[in-house]
């Protein structure tokens, strides 16, 4: 889920926001709404600012894919669930929820009191609505990438892919108002940390005659905890407290102040400066060249540094006439030196990476990279060399194209594609040409395999290695691969269908290993965010999966 400012302050209004900064206050307008008290330790009505980076592609739940997206959308939209500090599944829009004996009817019974920004109870119906909308494979502008996350549902898969089953006959249904009705193909134990994904967010029914309700501020409706206030395109979104929020005495902030600045740079001295209140991940970032000195200067818990379950990695266009080549993918994977990629370049306590489920996921009985080991290729110069000619001769080429990598506008991908084009030429001889573009067109031509090689990230969805073993399946919106296997298909549909924990790991190994054995992709590192919080702000936190939670934030001055 990932580019400075038009203008900066003048000497004298810097010296004088450091000086509130000092003395415990800030401006009324930038940073503060609403009722705050003046005593030491209790909670402050203020505004929470941070970096997107970037324009969000869209806000539409069913449409998004990309942490800059589900960043803001956490705070507009909920689901079902919710997700806690601990990753624990805890009640959203529904208070409680029936789960029958065979683990496949699941009964939602949802709040009374949970309303829309505009007024408007929130029904089941609006996720009846919400989920087959996500599923209708005419769903305009485009449909849903991640509508294979509804497959587990009866019939999902047979409506979104128009193979005989219509929307009615999917199995979701709002039996009343207030009672959801969710039948699924097979027992699957994670069903409920999906509720909390975007993807199984409700949406207004207003939307259904306009396509372009996600672009424009005046048009989202939301149910969460926050409801949009103003978008200024490329420039900011800011977000305000939803008055008909069932939970809105639980929601401290003021509201949300989300800027789009690029540079890593100017976003660190903004953070220096007062301007902003949060730098670095999940969607900002710090200057590798900059993390040591930092953390040096930083106040006691200012300063964070945390591993999640997530991986940094580069996608090989299987269909390309180069990167068809097995050989010469495996080659490049083996001619990196990843250690030197964490050490020098990126900096951040990452872990190399040699397949495909990061640390930090659930298996059967411990964490699924414990009990299973990403050893499935090693860096090896002499092998990726052998690997590379044999490669060139079934192509019966003498000398490979200049190969062109392409990532999303960050100085961090920068600095890992510079560095991997180098090792490539060094080791290899091979010429490299790198290429950045803007968030929303690099993921437009990553969606249309419109590249060669392309910087890619992922973190999970839900707490089990299935969120990255599915990723790649030839049904899934989000495998911009090319890669396509009968088999592997069928080993994630039986695990699917496994209701055995044991059989099921057994079967997602096995998935793993024929991927990995295929490297469509070349594992870089499983990340490790680093981020700065201001000190004052209190139960604003990172998830397992490196997703950012504001939404029971507070500040206490």
């Amino acid at each position: 889920m990932k580019l400075g400012f038009k203008s900066r302050m003048s000497i004298i209004a810097t010296i004088m926001a450091l000086v509130l900064v000092v003395v415990g206050c800030t401006p009324k307008d930038e940073t503060k709404t609403g009722t705050e008290t003046g005593e030491k330790g209790a909670a402050t009505s203020k505004v929470f600012r941070m970096n997107l980076s970037t324009e969000p592609p869209t806000l539409d739940p069913a449409q998004s894919q990309d942490q800059v997206s589900f960043t803001v959308l956490n705070g507009l939209f909920e689901g079902l669930t919710r997700k806690d500090e601990k990753g624990d599944n805890i009640p959203g829009v529904a208070e409680k929820w029936d789960i029958s004996e065979d683990g496949k009817t699941y009964t939602f019974h949802l709040r009374t009191d949970a309303k829309w920004s505009n007024g408007d109870p929130v029904t089941a119906n609006d996720f009846e609505f919400a989920w087959k909308r996500a599923l209708d494979p005419n769903l305009k502008p485009e449909p849903s990438a991640y509508a294979y996350q509804l497959y587990y549902i009866v019939n999902a898969e047979s409506y979104n892919t128009g193979k005989g089953a219509k929307a009615e006959d999917v199995g979701v249904k709002a039996t009343d108002e207030h009672t959801l009705e969710v039948k699924l193909n097979s027992p699957t134990p994670y069903f409920l940390s999906l509720m909390s994904f975007q993807t199984f967010f409700p949406v207004h029914k207003s939307v259904k005659d306009n396509e372009a309700w996600a672009a424009d501020a005046s048009t989202i409706i939301s149910n969460g905890p926050f409801k949009m206030s103003s978008w200024q395109k490329s420039t900011s979104i800011k977000i305000v407290p939803n008055e008909n929020y069932y939970a809105k005495n639980d929601v401290k902030l003021a509201g949300v102040e989300f800027v789009m600045v690029p540079d890593s740079l100017t976003e660190l001295n903004m953070y220096k400066t007062g301007e902003l209140d949060w730098a670095g991940k999940p969607t900002g970032e710090i200057p590798a060249d900059q993390i040591d000195t930092v953390k040096a200067s930083a106040k006691e818990g200012e300063f964070q540094q945390k591993a999640i379950a997530s991986m940094y990695y580069y996608l090989f266009n299987t269909t390309d006439k180069t990167f068809k080549n097995e050989n010469i993918r495996r080659a490049l994977s083996m001619a990196i030196d990843r250690k030197q990629i964490t050490e020098k370049v990126t900096k951040a306590g990452e872990i190399p990476a040699y397949g495909l489920v990061p640390p930090g996921i659930k298996g059967e009985t411990e964490e699924y990279r414990t009990e299973v080991k990403d050893d499935y290729f090693k860096e090896d110069l002499e092998e990726a060399k052998k690997l590379l000619a044999e490669g060139m001769k079934e192509l019966n080429i003498t000398k490979v194209p200049t190969i062109k990598l392409t990532f999303n506008t960050s100085d961090n991908h920068k600095r890992v594609a510079q560095a991997v084009a180098e090792m490539w030429h060094k080791n290899l001889g091979l010429d490299v040409e790198i290429q950045n573009q803007e968030w929303g067109v690099f993921l437009e031509n990553r969606n249309k395999l419109n590249y060669q090689v392309a910087r890619a990230g992922w973190g999970a969805d839900y707490n089990d290695p299935m969120t990255y073993i599915d990723l790649f399946t030839s049904k899934s919106g989000n495998n911009n691969t090319g890669f396509a296997s009968k088999e592997y298909d069928d080993l994630v549909a039986k695990a699917y269908a496994s209701s055995d924990a044991k059989e099921r790991m057994a079967l997602i190994k096995q998935a793993e290993k024929l991927f990995m054995d295929d490297l469509p992709i070349m594992p870089l590192y499983y990340y490790s965010d680093v981020y700065l919080e201001k000190p004052g702000f209190k139960g604003i936190f990172i998830d397992y999966k490196g997703d950012i939670d504001y939404t029971r934030g507070y500040y206490e001055g």
